[in-house]
């Protein structure tokens, strides 16, 4: 684009570092980010606020920038009657839970993006929103200039109503986010909240395809978590629940033979459009693949089941070649969308693939892939999808199962090379802090698991990113892109971000991190923590004040900020023997009981906390010299078992270990310390005693 027609074209985004809202700089309509200027404006000319939330690998939300915001006519309209305001809702997370919130209870539907809402401009509540609205009416919607027409004539027409409105409005969202507990207290919680969620998660179980939802059909893999803490629970009460594992185990199979997962290039894309995991919305998330490689790499380690050990390394050499930065940074999405088109970097014609597979290899890679059935994306093309698993594809071409794997994986290498040539999804390039640390938690646990040192490195190169950009003067920022980092974080930031590195330390122990981890629950607790009721705040004190200061308690696409802080201020209470923290993580709890006990399955993460209040977490610190350290680590790290931490620390580190750790001192060659709750077991001095402690404790 050359200078003169950026300069007519370009509205007050061009300088903001969200590539979201690049992709709108040069719109005709007269584009604000959130903040003073706009919010000013709006006031000033008595201007209702359109606010506009979106992403950048949002499908629905390109399709109405091109129908609307790209429309000069349409653009006049929006300059004419309104001050708008797009937000980038993966920076700020803040604005977009208010107002899907307040959508929810306007409209009584869910919401989603593009979220469109109209605000007052003074006080900013909503008094009308819908989501995508087309440019000319279908879809049983009305064309978006029509709203904008009636919108502005409602504003005009109803001011008081609408002030009656927003202060109902204020009222429910204060209802909806403000848990009740009165007559609540911890000390009556009981396993059955465990019981019941496993026993939702059943019932809204697809028996034949796996999940736990119709189309769309989103993965729910906190779900599958907790089905396997479930199993892991009564085995220990010699009582397995196998029932609940091969939900989660259907499930996971399903979906790694689908085509939510990328057969070709490894990584899992945002959710199925039907109920067969077969044609996703193909927009790949940083935030969903972290969590699809910590379980299916769990889940490995539990069933030792060959698809699981290579979706899970496809899905971390995917992260690493694609998705990091040179300096260590996770980028955050790839788009749905290359040249225009949804899906098209991504699907064949079989006439493709036969020109680049020798006979011998298509054969069986056809059969898989269903090549000889109709065509399932877009009546032309083919999305790969799993039809038979490799152990079918052996039988039915009487070959054995190493050939058939050969094979497959030589003919999924051709066209992977083949793809690459195509034009690639754009990538958004800013590195968010949470979603940062939901993928330093992914490769810890992956190499930990597989013992692939590069996993580990790479979480180590994105933790030293951070510190080194997004950490500044005590306080840690949302965002970074371009040599800018800006933006007060958020709960998601310090809870996801101290889980991941908690879960590195049990990799390789280091001082460094260790200390620079109690740093951001020590700002976690002064900035976040609710003093009076418990739980914590999505935003800190020194956020800027918007219309409600929400306390998430549910999981949603991601896991809950507040049972993470919960799950890590338990274990490191425990680990550190802190009152202080084990006291916030007991008052978290308790806030979310109500909601808890009303609908179980829906906080899944704070179950996690439930059961750490239920069963404490086993704590094991090896304090060896360098020929003993990996070895006894990899006795205690050799099974799943999810209610335990282990930590190797060389005989050499001392400073700066407090609570339990600095009482757990070398003896010699190697030795083992086991607490579980509030107590600890007698120094062990040999590799033999420590696998029969582990053993004895397994056995209950």
């Amino acid at each position: 684009m050359s200078a003169t027609s950026e300069t007519v074209h370009s509205n007050a985004l061009i300088h903001e570092t969200s590539p979201y809202l690049q992709q709108h700089a040069n719109n005709p309509v007269h584009w604000y980010p959130w903040g003073e200027e706009a919010l000013r404006l709006a006031r000033e000319q008595d201007k209702p606020i359109l606010l506009s939330v979106g992403y950048s690998a949002c499908h629905w939300c390109h399709v109405m920038a091109h129908e609307s915001f790209e429309d000069p006519e349409t653009a006049q309209v929006m300059n004419e009657l309104f001050i708008n305001i797009k937000v980038d809702r993966e920076e700020r997370p803040d604005l977009d839970k208010i107002y899907q919130m307040a959508h929810q209870i306007l409209t009584r539907r869910a919401g989603g993006w593009p979220l469109t809402m109209f605000l007052t401009p003074d006080a900013h509540y909503p008094f009308f929103g819908g989501t995508y609205f087309p440019k000319e009416p279908r879809f049983n919607l009305p064309a978006f200039k029509n709203i904008l027409y009636r919108v502005a004539e409602f504003y005009r027409q109803n001011r008081h109503g609408i002030v009656e409105q927003c202060q109902q409005l204020a009222q429910a969202i204060e209802y909806h986010d403000t848990p009740r507990t009165e007559g609540v207290s911890i000390t009556t919680i009981s396993p059955e909240l465990l019981n019941t969620a496993r026993q939702q998660i059943e019932q809204s179980f697809d028996s034949e395809w796996g999940g736990f939802s119709k189309a769309p059909k989103f993965p729910h893999l906190t779900n599958v978590e907790r089905l396997f803490h479930h199993y892991h629970i009564t085995a220990h009460q010699e009582n397995p629940d196998e029932d609940g594992l091969q939900i989660a185990m259907h499930t996971l199979t399903r979906m790694a033979l689908g085509g939510i997962y990328d057969q070709v290039g490894g990584g899992f894309c945002r959710y199925s459009v039907d109920d067969y995991w077969m044609i996703p919305h193909f927009e790949k998330m940083l935030y969903d693949n972290a969590p699809f490689l910590t379980i299916y790499s769990e889940a490995w380690q539990l069933a030792k089941i060959p698809l699981y050990k290579q979706v899970a390394q496809a899905t971390a050499d995917w992260v690493l070649r694609e998705m990091q930065l040179s300096e260590g940074g996770f980028y955050s999405t790839l788009d749905a969308d290359s040249e225009g088109v949804e899906g098209k970097f991504y699907v064949w014609t079989p006439e493709e693939i036969k020109g680049l597979l020798s006979p011998e290899l298509y054969a069986p890679f056809a059969y898989q892939f269903g090549l000889n059935r109709p065509a399932n994306f877009e009546e032309t093309h083919w999305h790969l999808f799993g039809w038979h698993d490799r152990e079918a594809v052996a039988v039915k071409f009487d070959l054995s199962l190493e050939e058939v794997n050969a094979r497959l994986d030589k003919a999924l290498a051709i066209l992977f090379q083949a793809r690459e040539q195509r034009v690639h999804p754009q990538r958004d390039e800013k590195i968010l802090t949470a979603w940062n640390g939901m993928m330093i938690k992914a490769l810890a646990t992956a190499g930990r698991i597989f013992k692939r040192t590069d996993y580990i490195h790479a979480a180590e190169q994105s933790l030293n990113f951070i510190r080194s950009t997004l950490w500044k003067n005590g306080k840690l920022l949302a965002t970074y892109k371009d040599g800018k980092a800006h933006l007060n974080a958020y709960l998601d930031d310090y809870a996801f971000l101290i889980e991941g590195i908690l879960t590195l330390l049990q990799c390789r122990w280091n001082n460094s991190d260790y200390a620079f981890m109690l740093e951001l629950v020590d700002v976690l607790l002064h900035e976040f923590e609710d003093k009076e009721k418990g739980g914590f705040f999505f935003t800190g004190n020194h956020h800027e004040q918007l219309i409600a200061r929400l306390k998430p308690l549910a999981d949603e696409a991601i896991p809950s900020g507040n049972g993470v802080a919960a799950v890590v201020l338990g274990r490191l209470g425990h680990l550190l023997g802190n009152d202080e923290y084990l006291r916030a993580a007991a008052r978290t709890v308790n806030i979310a009981l109500p909601a808890i006990e009303q609908i179980a399955y829906a906080h899944n993460t704070l179950l996690l906390a439930v059961e750490d209040y239920l069963f404490p977490p086993q704590l094991i610190i090896i304090r060896a010299d360098a020929k003993h350290l990996a070895e006894w680590q990899a006795v205690c790290q050799h099974d799943y078992a999810p209610q335990r931490l282990c930590f190797a620390i060389p005989n050499h580190l001392s400073e700066p270990l407090t609570g339990v750790l600095a009482n757990c001192k070398p003896q010699g060659e190697a030795v083992a310390y086991i607490c579980h709750g509030y107590q600890c077991s007698a120094p062990i001095h040999s590799l033999t005693a420590l696998e029969e402690a582990l053993q004895a404790y397994e056995m209950g």
